[in-house]
């Protein structure tokens, strides 16, 4: 029974943070790194089931061995049971006074054991770049380093155990000698016989035996009084980006930004400030800017990836009016504003699996004409199972390029009023690119559904496919209009792209 109590109880504690993670809000999880969530996850919730289930049953056992023994002995002299007894109450109250150390070393090897998780989460990510660099000897040595400062650490706990635990157990024991020589006495006196001595050892035996075992209990208890400290800071988190109720607005969507302004976590240097920009409905716009100008900010800002620190950010159009995305409900808000990273996600997983998720009652039909839209409609042809092929871990089975195809794929699935491509053509040759260009261009007159484009671009060619490009610079929009009417006027703009004036 205590299995199955303990593996429900882990079941319910593992689904409250698998739900935690998915709704706390990026700004976390760039503050805390994978290894972190695996602990949590793994060891931290082990140790609060082991001490649920293990600590409170041996509390009720031990208590009732307690009592019974205490009685016995009382009933044999006063003296037998109460001085035990003191000196038992005496041993845990040394044990209780001992578990706020404990707990602070248990912490301090969570956190060591964190930054091995880490370290192996991105030795295994990472595998490519290791390679690519001949860096493995020096990630096994930085893995290595990890792990012997979590042994450090776990060394440093175990030593303080050992060395603490084993005096209040000698306490305790002194009640064995206690019963032992006072009840030689009572012998002596006639007070008490041959047998109930006999007997009174035994009853401290089993007494000394058990309150031992306290020992290991408490440390037990200690553990998971950090690890629980662990797992309620995590639960206890408060996304910071909470979801509006109001209804994403029906037809053609716009976008627009009114002095937006983000700062980054801890910098007092805002990334964007005073960003104003609007983007009408079926437009594609460019935004182009100098490294670390914002770009993946801004395009942040409109599925309320990040929210503006000041300002606003709006959806909508001119003809039916704008609406702030903070009063919007967020599940809607990123359904129709979809936003595709440069870093082509994809989860090990079957192709089809892949697409669905963006679309779970998608047809097979469906598939494909989102991976045509996307120029990758060659793709499963060329897979050894079609949809049913797994694409490996972030879809390393394929190739940069059709990666990013069939991110795109997945975002068309959705269907989409806003589309924001954040650098997600990066890998895409300029033939291909424009061709998924053309495609979106061409859904008001395929299926009369137009998509807006917002494109994160640093290449010509994607440039160059714009109806306007917004260039960034200083945290704002410094220039805006068509490629041609910025090269002649903005120094900025023939800056970015290394053209001279009239080029």
């Amino acid at each position: 029974m205590a299995l199955v109590i303990g593996q429900e109880l882990l079941y319910v504690l593992r689904e409250r943070i698998m739900l935690q993670v998915q709704r706390l809000d990026l700004a976390y999880h760039w503050r805390h790194g994978m290894g972190e969530i695996v602990t949590r996850t793994t060891r931290d919730a082990d140790k609060v089931r082991d001490a649920l289930i293990n600590f409170w049953r041996q509390v009720f056992e031990t208590s009732l061995v307690l009592l019974a023994s205490v009685g016995l002995l009382c009933w044999y002299h006063p003296w037998l049971g109460f001085v035990p007894l003191a000196l038992t109450l005496a041993g845990i109250g040394i044990f209780v006074q001992q578990t706020d150390r404990l707990v602070a070393l248990d912490r301090a090897v969570g956190a060591a054991y964190d930054r091995v998780n880490q370290d192996l989460s991105e030795g295994v990510n990472g595998i490519r770049v290791i390679k690519s660099f001949g860096l493995e000897q020096q990630r096994i040595g930085s893995f290595t380093g990890h792990v012997q400062a979590f042994m450090q650490h776990a060394r440093t706990a175990m030593a303080y155990s050992s060395s603490r635990i084993p005096v209040p157990q000698a306490i305790v024991a002194i009640g064995h000698v206690w019963i032992l020589a006072f009840g030689a006495w009572l012998v002596q006196q006639g007070k008490l016989n041959t047998g109930e001595l006999v007997a009174s050892l035994l009853v401290a035996n089993t007494l000394v035996f058990r309150i031992e075992g306290i020992g290991r209990v408490m440390q037990v208890f200690a553990d998971a009084r950090s690890s629980a400290a662990r797992i309620w800071e995590l639960l206890d988190e408060t996304p910071q980006i909470e979801s509006g109720q109001a209804a994403v607005p029906g037809g053609p969507l716009g976008v627009r930004l009114n002095g937006a302004g983000v700062s980054a976590n801890g910098s007092a240097t805002p990334i964007l400030r005073d960003c104003s920009l609007e983007v009408a409905p079926g437009e594609v716009v460019a935004i182009v800017g100098a490294t670390g100008s914002g770009k993946s900010s801004l395009a942040g800002l409109l599925p309320r990836l990040l929210d503006a620190d000041r300002g606003s950010v709006e959806v909508g159009s001119p003809w039916s009016g704008w609406q702030d995305v903070t009063t919007l409900n967020l599940d809607e808000l990123r359904k129709k504003v979809h936003v595709v990273p440069q870093e082509s996600f994809l989860f090990s997983d079957t192709l089809e699996a892949n697409l669905r998720l963006a679309n779970p009652h998608a047809t097979q039909q469906d598939m494909r004409r989102a991976l045509e839209l996307a120029a990758a409609d060659e793709v499963p042809d060329g897979l050894r199972d079609g949809f049913a092929t797994r694409l490996g871990d972030r879809g390393i089975t394929l190739s940069g390029g059709q990666r990013q195809r069939i991110c795109i794929a997945r975002a068309l699935l959705a269907r989409p009023s806003v589309l924001v491509l954040d650098d997600a053509t990066s890998a895409l040759d300029a033939l291909t690119e424009r061709c998924v260009l053309d495609n979106i261009r061409a859904l008001p007159a395929t299926s009369g559904e137009g998509i807006t484009v917002v494109m994160v671009a640093s290449k010509l060619s994607t440039i160059l496919l714009a109806d306007r490009v917004a260039v960034l610079g200083r945290g704002s929009v410094i220039a805006e209009g068509t490629h041609a009417s910025l090269l002649d006027s903005s120094a900025e703009y023939r800056e970015l792209l290394g053209a001279d004036h009239g080029q």
